[in-house]
């Protein structure tokens, strides 16, 4: 819940007004997992949030571990599972969020797409994966780049953004914020509300080839939201950078790194070259690290920074483009 949320569940309590805040402070700051922990709230006032109300606090129901350290959780969400990826590193702490159960957009490349969609997360079920998640404490970074498409579930993605960001929660400063999107329905809101970085999934360098891998570029047009993100200033805080898989005979000759570069010119961006992590039903095809890194200095010499992503939990189904819950079930008792 929102700071708003729990003054409205403070009023129902019969609480004073800055109880909204002792609430958060107990959920997000302290993280209590029982309403009894919320010892500066009286007994019988705990009793009646208890019978009304609970932590909303759900463990992962399986932990699966890569031989790069990579941790992969599955969630319990809407009657079904998702799948959030921990990634460690020397000096970061990524968690990589998912926001729907499935995914409506049906990318050729992606396996969560190719599951189909369920349901669209709660706040709850989004925070759940990050509140609930073992190795919370030494989270550095939240990417928003797990199952779903952010911003087809914007208000239950932004009540997440507000706790993570805001003093009454984890008070992060959104540069810790990633949220990635394919430029959905959501993206002007996100550009008028939000101060997190933003990545675009790209994937091409114009409509005709993106159409064929990326259905939802016929309603949501590359162009469009390449001509809405230039209205935008990023030269500051706020980054935005453009995902793009490199497939093999699709769109990693240097005429396509060099249309790449003239698309973005004039937007201070960067490009994240991503390995393609095959999957099955999908005639697509990676490209060797050799490749990757010509595209990528053709890009840095036409001024456009580059880098190629490091791939990681591949042997666990990890990586970009390869996280579905299809086969898993939710057992009734």
């Amino acid at each position: 819940m929102t700071l708003e949320e729990l003054a409205t569940v403070s009023s129902e309590a019969g609480l004073p007004v800055y109880a909204a805040k002792q609430l958060a402070d107990w959920l997000y700051k302290k993280k209590v997992t029982s309403i009894a922990g919320m010892t500066n709230i009286t007994a019988a006032k705990r009793n009646w949030l208890e019978e009304h109300y609970e932590i909303g606090l759900t463990p992962p129901a399986q932990t699966v571990k890569s031989t790069d350290g990579t941790l992969k959780y599955v969630f319990p969400a809407s009657g079904a599972f998702v799948e959030t990826v921990y990634i460690p590193s020397d000096d970061r702490a990524t968690l990589c969020v998912s926001s729907q159960v499935g995914c409506k957009m049906s990318c050729l490349f992606c396996m969560t797409g190719k599951q189909g969609f369920t349901a669209d997360l709660t706040a709850n079920e989004i925070m759940n994966q990050i509140q609930s998640l073992p190795e919370n404490d030494s989270l550095t970074n939240i990417v928003f780049m797990g199952m779903g498409e952010p911003l087809d579930n914007t208000n239950e993605v932004f009540k997440a953004l507000e706790i993570l960001t805001e003093p009454y929660g984890y008070g992060w400063s959104p540069k810790r914020i990633t949220v990635s999107t394919i430029g959905a329905k959501g993206l002007k809101r996100f550009l008028d509300e939000s101060s997190c970085h933003l990545a675009i999934s790209l994937h091409a360098t114009n409509p005709k080839d993106r159409i064929s891998i990326m259905p939802a570029e016929k309603t949501f047009p590359m162009f469009d939201l390449i001509n809405l993100i230039k209205q935008y200033d990023f030269s500051h805080q706020r980054r935005v950078s453009f995902e793009y898989i490199v497939f093999k005979d699709f769109n990693d000759s240097p005429q396509h790194a060099l249309a790449l570069a003239g698309l973005l010119k004039g937007i201070p961006c960067r490009v994240n070259l991503i390995r393609f992590h095959a999957i099955p039903e999908t005639p697509l095809e990676g490209v060797d690290l050799k490749k990757m890194e010509q595209f990528r200095d053709i890009l840095n010499e036409r001024g456009v920074i580059a880098t190629i992503r490091t791939s990681r939990g591949e042997d666990i189904f990890a990586a970009c483009g390869m996280l579905s819950t299809a086969k898993n079930k939710v057992k009734k008792s």
